[in-house]
């Protein structure tokens, strides 16, 4: 099977416009059934399993996609083989940020993070140092898919130096306090034995979030409240010369009245004073 991309997810969403998200979960927690749902239905558009009702044919077709599912306390939740690392969010409101957690925004993935698993590190044999980083946030209402963004994080999020750097301020003050036990760990830090005895400890744990990209990139895209479902995908041309399948999205284009491919220009996510050319892609269901 060839290398999947982003290209062959939003082909799938278009041949299978079906938003309604399955319950595969088990859990008596709604809102984390339906987070489940929709990783799961990421999933699927890239494997082009949205409507596969065979598990075994479906298992199978996601093992030949994927070569990494990932768990839920580590970055990202799938890797493509060969390609992007994905990190799929899921929001209640169109207007809602995104809960990040301990892992704070990514433009790219790197292999030499303390925050993926070895497993992770492992995948595709061990021989990639970073993975373009593919965020997608859901919309969320009830169990139907309302809204999907597909946004990069080179056009999304700042270095990871910028991020880093909050870190390592937090940590020097934490440290700068007399007779701190300090240690390190996957999240900001630990102090131990706070207490004279010895028994106490403070886990210091980073809660980021970021703005959803419907909101951050409103000045080039609007959903409409009409349709049942709208997608926004945003793609640099630096990207889009790697994928060779966009011509048969362009293709696509010319015969449906819903899907619709514009040149934009965005703000550089490092330097908002530079604007930098994307393709815009949008597609509806009324």
């Amino acid at each position: 099977m060839a290398k999947r991309n982003i290209i062959d997810a939003i082909i799938e969403i278009v041949n299978s416009p079906k938003h309604r998200l399955k319950q595969y979960s088990s859990s008596l927690n709604r809102a984390n059934d339906m987070g489940s749902a929709l990783e799961d239905y990421c999933k699927d558009i890239f494997a082009g399993t949205v409507g596969e009702t065979d598990r075994e044919k479906r298992i199978t077709k996601i093992n030949e996609v994927f070569s990494y599912t990932g768990n839920q306390n580590n970055p990202p939740d799938i890797i493509l083989k060969g390609g992007d690392a994905i990190e799929v969010k899921k929001i209640m409101s169109p207007n809602a940020t995104i809960a990040l957690n301990s892992s704070y925004p990514k433009c790219k993935l790197y292999s030499d993070s303390t925050l993926i698993t070895q497993e992770c590190k492992n995948c595709d044999g061990g021989n990639w140092g970073e993975k373009d980083m593919l965020y997608i946030i859901g919309v969320v209402n009830g169990d139907n898919l309302r809204s999907l963004a597909m946004v990069y994080g080179d056009d999304y999020c700042d270095s990871k130096e910028v991020y880093e750097k909050i870190r390592t301020a937090i940590k020097t003050g934490i440290l700068s306090i007399p007779d701190v036990d300090f240690s390190e760990t996957n999240e900001l830090g630990r102090v131990n034995k706070v207490d004279h005895l010895g028994i106490t400890y403070l886990r210091i744990r980073g809660m980021w979030h970021i703005d959803n990209p419907f909101k951050v990139f409103d000045y080039i895209y609007k959903r409409n409240d009409a349709h049942t479902f709208d997608l926004m995908v945003i793609i640099n041309q630096e990207k889009i010369k790697k994928l060779s399948n966009f011509k048969l999205l362009e293709s696509m284009e010319k015969t449906n009245a819903s899907l619709k491919i514009l040149d934009k220009k965005i703000q550089d996510s490092r330097n908002p004073a530079k604007l930098k050319d994307v393709k815009l892609i949008s597609y509806y269901v009324k």
